[in-house]
């Protein structure tokens, strides 16, 4: 071993002391570091997000979309609206029973006789209404001939 411990040397850096970590942990107080010291962001938890995602108004709208049949395929419907053509029946969506309404947006309900838009109340479903047909969907053309306005 050399007898040269000038600073310039660097292959044995306090080696009497069991090496750098040694050296720190005699200067500072580790564990005290380990708790103070930053760790980076918390973990994103995602499960509050998938919880309110069916409240949305575009997860609501896209249930929307992915759950409806066009009245083209509903030959009973066909047979009731006398005043649309094949090619508008089959742009028509009907809402399946268990999709949810968007609150404050406006409906109708195909069945209903009168043909009288509703605006949706939050947290209503399609269900036992009928065939409901969402007016954002419908093209206003169609609307209007089905509300005959």
């Amino acid at each position: 071993m050399s007898d040269d411990h000038s600073p310039g040397d660097g292959r044995n850096p306090y080696s009497d002391t069991g090496g750098k970590e040694a050296r720190h942990a005699q200067t500072h107080d580790v564990e005290r570091e380990k708790l103070t010291n930053p760790k980076g962001p918390e973990p994103v938890d995602e499960s509050f997000d998938e919880q309110l995602a069916p409240l949305t108004p575009d997860a609501i709208r896209l249930a929307q979309n992915e759950a409806s049949t066009t009245a083209a395929d509903n030959h009973d419907l066909v047979g009731q609206i006398h005043e649309l053509s094949k090619e508008e029946l089959a742009t028509l969506s009907i809402l399946d029973p268990e999709t949810q309404l968007e609150q404050g947006s406006t409906y109708l309900n195909l069945e209903d006789q009168s043909r009288t838009p509703f605006t949706a109340v939050g947290g209503k479903i399609a269900g036992n209404m009928g065939q409901v047909v969402a007016k954002k969907a419908t093209d206003h053309e169609v609307w209007n001939k089905l509300t005959r306005s």
